[in-house]
This record gives C-alpha cells, structure tokens and sequence, in this order.
C-alpha cells in the first residue's frame, strides 16, 4: 500500500535531530561518528547531508563504503520520524556508483515507497556537491516496525537503564525510535 504520512509527523524543512546522543549514524558524543543531521522532506520523504571526515577513509583519500552504507542506513532509518513507528533495518542493499573524496558533502534523500504491514519499502541516494550533482550511491531497504521491547531485550543492559532513567522524556521516547 502506499506510504500515509503520519498527521503528527514533524513539518516539513523541520530537523530531525538525534535519536541518540551514542548513535554512530546520529549522535553529537561520537567523536568519530557521522553526525548526520536528518529534515523532514515533503510526503514520506526526508534530506540529509553527511560530510566525509579524514576519519570516514576506507582507501586513501576515500570514504570507506561501509561508512557510505551506514550513512544511507541512518537517512533511511530516519523516515520513521514520517511514519510515527519503531522500525529497524532488515535488509540494505547498496550500489556504489562512484568514489566518495574525503571533505566531500555527501546530499541523501530517501523515501518510502510502500508499507505492507510491518514491513516499509524505501530508497535512497547520495549526491554529490548538491542535491542535484551526479549520484554516487543509493540504496533499497525494508525496514520492519518493532516494538520497544527488542531493544530492551537485546540492548546491553547499562545503555538501556541509561536511556529509560533519562528524566527528560522526550529524549527517553527518541533514544529508541530509529534502528539500531
């Protein structure tokens, strides 16, 4: 069936924001990581950009494509901001249509093209030097919607309790709100 945006869903242009401060994808305390900041797109849809670090280099002077597919996965996985549901990544698979230079700014966008029960359907590309310069990798996943309990069944212990003793709320909510 094709994707509804949920009528609570953040306005488009609006940042997303971490999920999670420890998030590799997301988070602000991971000193290596990829510190992508997400926007709600129009439809089911949300943008994204990802500049590549000396940190991020898997050949010299080049992103590491696991790095690449982490960076889609994150974008991907944040589209259950649109849909107001828990979901986690049960398949990613990844073209790399061009090398990604160290310094490069990195434009993602994806969108979900069908939800079929717990199962949501998307895509996803990165560009380039704009949202609109030459694709150079994209992405198509399923995600499947989960309930909180896998990540308290299968989360370690510590992060958890952390998470859930957070007097904040809405912080607490989001801590578990995009995959894993």
């Amino acid at each position: 069936m094709p994707p509804v945006r949920h009528p609570d869903a953040p306005a488009p242009g609006e940042l997303l924001g971490a999920h999670y401060d420890q998030c590799f994808g997301c988070g602000g305390e991971q000193p290596h990581g990829l510190h992508i900041e997400a926007r709600a797109g129009e439809g089911v849809s949300v943008t994204a950009v990802f500049t590549v670090r000396p940190v991020h280099q898997g050949a010299p002077g080049l992103a590491h494509g696991g790095v690449l597919a982490t960076a889609l996965d994150e974008t991907l996985g944040a589209l259950s901001w649109l849909l107001r549901t828990i979901a986690v990544t049960g398949r990613l698979e990844t073209d790399y249509v061009q090398p990604v230079p160290v310094g490069t700014t990195l434009h993602l966008e994806a969108e979900v093209s069908a939800v079929a029960g717990r199962k949501i359907y998307s895509t996803a590309t990165g560009r380039l030097g704009g949202p609109d310069g030459p694709v150079a990798v994209r992405a198509r996943a399923l995600f499947v919607e989960v309930k909180i309990d896998h990540f308290v069944d299968h989360g370690r212990e510590e992060e958890i309790r952390a998470a859930m003793d957070d007097p904040d709320q809405v912080r607490r909510a989001r801590a578990f709100e995009v995959n894993p």
